[in-house]
Parts: structure tokens; sequence; C-alpha cells
């Protein structure tokens, strides 16, 4: 709650300074404040609050991704544009103009993001230190948690302390990172002996057949002041949000969480796509292939453009294009491109790691075969063989294929070189899937323009 308010505080700083100093820039203010405006600047301040409770917020949490700070920095603002707009419109304020609104928005996203980081930086910083700790046990078999448990251990900028676990019997991995304490049904005598221990969290992974265990435990945390935690038993064999709803009182765990199942998020992406891609095809598109479909067509025979039959939404066949980076060879529709493959031109390879290839698929995004912003569209043979390594792969297809995805612009862009990348590959793809949203794929559109001639762009 402290930190969560002292990062309100600093936000209402970042965009009173920000009104203010364009105010003066705007105006080429010389002391003389119109009558009104400090009252205008409390009035915005509470509008801001009222979208942030709205939005929420959470760069305090132990474990957040830049995507989800990111997120609700856009919903926050996206909120605070539209309600304060209106305020502004209703009393008529001189100032609601296009030069003057359109730089005071842009820099508020700007400097709240700035300040989130900061702020984020600031607590990792801090309970890397050991400040803001919590300490932690696991009751039950620790190998349904073990990434957690790993996370605890080794990222000290979570905040937390892995004392130690119980279980039947000990697990030497989990060893590594933290004591065994003892069978399941010596936790509330540890607790009790231990009080300098000051346990504050408990993560409960023992099965319904423990459940009159799980009962005094639960009934022990609750009367001590310590955090109870429930990891189901099932996490065993699925390693993917599950989402929850309560059927007739009983709360029924859902596998998948699919966003784009709703029809409002779909057409919200949908229209950008069709915006976005239309904005382009109509301004810079036709330059850009004049330009390269010339060096194209000198740099070796062939068409300028390469369309390959490719695996999109439900598993459904289309036609992918992008600018021909390669000599015309047989083993286009079989062997992935490497990155001192003799197959590329020189251009090509300068297309392939400026991104300027992919450029043709928002003719595919127009069709609506893809999206901006998916899972990267593979090659049949791939999909054949990649489904038959791992159980879930299909998973990917739920969504449409994009120009480019959460996996590219988290370290798994490029040629696929061992099992482990594929894995960590299809796992982003699955994520994605599972937690879309519109802010998620303007953030990954932006990590990609930033990410442009990256190494492993070839």
């Amino acid at each position: 709650m402290i930190i969560r308010s002292l990062a309100l505080c600093g936000e209402l700083a970042v965009i009173n300074g920000l009104q203010i100093i364009l105010y003066i820039c705007y105006k080429h203010f010389h002391g003389d404040y119109p009558p009104g405006y400090k009252r205008l600047l409390v009035l915005m301040s509470i509008v801001y609050i009222i979208c942030n409770v709205q939005a929420g917020m959470v760069v305090h949490k132990r474990f957040v991704r830049p995507e989800q700070i990111f997120r609700r920095v856009i919903a926050n603002t996206i909120w605070y544009i539209f309600v304060s707009f209106l305020i502004l419109w209703t009393m008529h304020w001189p100032l609601l103009t296009w030069n003057f609104m359109v730089p005071f928005y842009l820099s508020i996203i700007i400097g709240v993001m700035g300040w989130r980081w900061i702020v984020r930086q600031v607590i990792k910083r801090y309970r890397t230190s050991r400040g803001n700790l919590r300490r932690a046990i696991f009751v039950g078999p620790p190998q349904n948690a073990q990434k957690l448990i790993r996370s605890m251990a080794l990222e000290l900028s979570t905040g937390y302390e892995f004392i130690g676990y119980f279980d039947e019997e000990e697990d030497s991995e989990t060893s590594n990172y933290g004591e065994y304490l003892g069978k399941p049904s010596e936790v509330i005598d540890y607790l009790e002996a231990h009080p300098e221990k000051n346990v504050d969290q408990l993560f409960c992974t023992l099965s319904t057949e423990w459940d009159d265990l799980v009962h005094d435990i639960l009934n022990y945390s609750e009367n001590h002041f310590i955090r109870f935690h429930s990891i189901p038993t099932n996490f065993n064999f699925t390693k993917r949000t599950m989402a929850m709803e309560l059927m007739t009182g009983v709360p029924v765990f859902s596998l998948h969480n699919e966003p784009l199942a709703s029809p409002g998020n779909r057409w919200l992406k949908r229209g950008f796509d069709i915006c976005v891609s239309l904005l382009f095809l109509c301004t810079i598109f036709p330059f850009v292939f004049i330009i390269f479909g010339s060096l194209i067509k000198l740099s070796s025979p062939g068409p300028i453009f390469f369309k390959q039959k490719r695996s999109g939404l439900n598993g459904k066949e289309f036609y992918c294009y992008k600018f021909r980076s390669m000599k015309i060879n047989a083993d286009s529709d079989k062997v992935q491109a490497t990155k001192d493959d003799p197959r590329k031109t020189r251009v090509g390879e300068f297309m392939r790691r400026t991104n300027i290839d992919e450029l043709p698929q928002l003719l595919n995004v127009l069709k609506g075969d893809m999206s901006l912003v998916g899972p990267r569209p593979h090659m049949l043979k791939h999909t054949e063989e990649f489904s038959a390594q791992i159980s879930n792969y299909m998973l990917r297809h739920f969504v449409k294929p994009g120009i480019t995805g959460y996996a590219q612009v988290t370290g798994y862009r490029g040629e696929i070189k061992s099992p482990e990348q594929l894995e960590g590959r299809i796992e982003r793809d699955i994520w994605y899937v599972e937690h879309w949203s519109f802010a998620l794929d303007l953030w990954i559109l932006i990590k990609t323009v930033i990410n442009t001639g990256e190494e492993n762009a070839y």
C-alpha cells in the first residue's frame, strides 16, 4: 500500500509538472496563471487518481513483467484522456487545441512510463538488499512448484526468502534451494517451535487426500498472520494460466484463458490491424516496393515476392507473402534460414536484418490471414514436425499468426537450434494467447522497432 501510494504521488507530480511546463512553453508564460488554473490542476489530479484506481497498478508486485506495467500505463492513460478531455471540453478551456493536448497526452504516457520504470528499479534494489522481505515455506510435493521455488531462491529482487519445504521424503533438487524441514504432518509443530523464522507465506501443494491436514494448516495460518496459498495439484501437467469460475459454488478451473474469444477484443484487434495495414500500404509501402523490388530484380533472377504456405488460425493453411531474400532454390519449403545461409542475396541479408522482407505480410493482415502481432506462422513441414515434438504446440493456432510476436521480442527470434529453444518459443506463444491485450500488442510493436537489426535477425 505504501509503495503504491508513493508511486501514485510521484505520477501526480509528473503529470502536473508536465502540464505546467507545456503551458509555459505554449503561452510563453511570464508569471500570470489564468483564473481557476490551480483548481483545474487539483481537479485533473482527482481524475487521474480515479482512473488509476480503475486501471490498477502492478509495479509493486513481486513477479511482474515489463509488458504488464506498460499495459496498465496505457489503460490508465486512455481512461484519463477520455475523462479529462470531456471535463476540459465542458469547461470550455481555452487551451483545448490539438497543438497543446496532443503533446500533453503523449508526454504523460512517456513521463508516467519512465516514472514507473524508475519506481520498479528502486523496488527491486530495495528488495535485493533484503528490504520488504517475505519468508516462505512449501508444504507438499515441491515438483509442482519447482519453477516458483527456484525464482524465490535465486531472484533476490522478488523479495522472497525460501526457508524450506515439507514433504513425505526429501527431494534432492529442491534441497539445492532450501532446507528439507520434515513431513507435512509436522508443519504446525515446526511453526510453533520456530517463531524466530517469521514465516509469513505458506504455499500448499497437497492433494485432496490430505484435506483434513490442509484444513488444520489453513486454520493455523489464518490465526497466526500467515498468508496461505494453494497451488493446484494438476499444475504438474500444465504450466499455463488457468481461469477459475464458480459453478453452483464449486470452483472450476479451465486450462485456457483466451481474451480473444471475446468478440469485442477480436473487433478491436481486427480494426487496429486494418487501420495500420491500410495506412502503411497506401503511404510507405509503394516507395519500399519500388526501391527494393528493383534491387531484388537486379540481385538475382526471379519474382519480387516470395509466397509460401503456412499454418494459420485453427490450423488453416494460407499463403504468406514476403519480399524474396534468397535465390530461387528447391529447399525453400523445407529448410529454415541460417545465419550464413548461402541462399541469401546481399540485398536479402539487409532486408532480413531490418525486417523489410516482412512488409508484404501487411497484405496478409489486410486480407485477414494474419495480424500485426501474434505467433509467427511456421511452414507446413515445421508445423508437422514441431507438433509431434511438443504436445501443446497447436495451441498457438488459437489466434491469427502475426508479423511479429511476443516470442520474437523476448529473445526467441530467428533460427531454432535446439529443442529447448523451440519449447521456449512455443511457451511464449501460448502465453501470448492467454494474456492478450491491446496494450500488450502495442508494447510488442514498439519492442520490434527497437530490436530492429538485432543479432538473431537473419
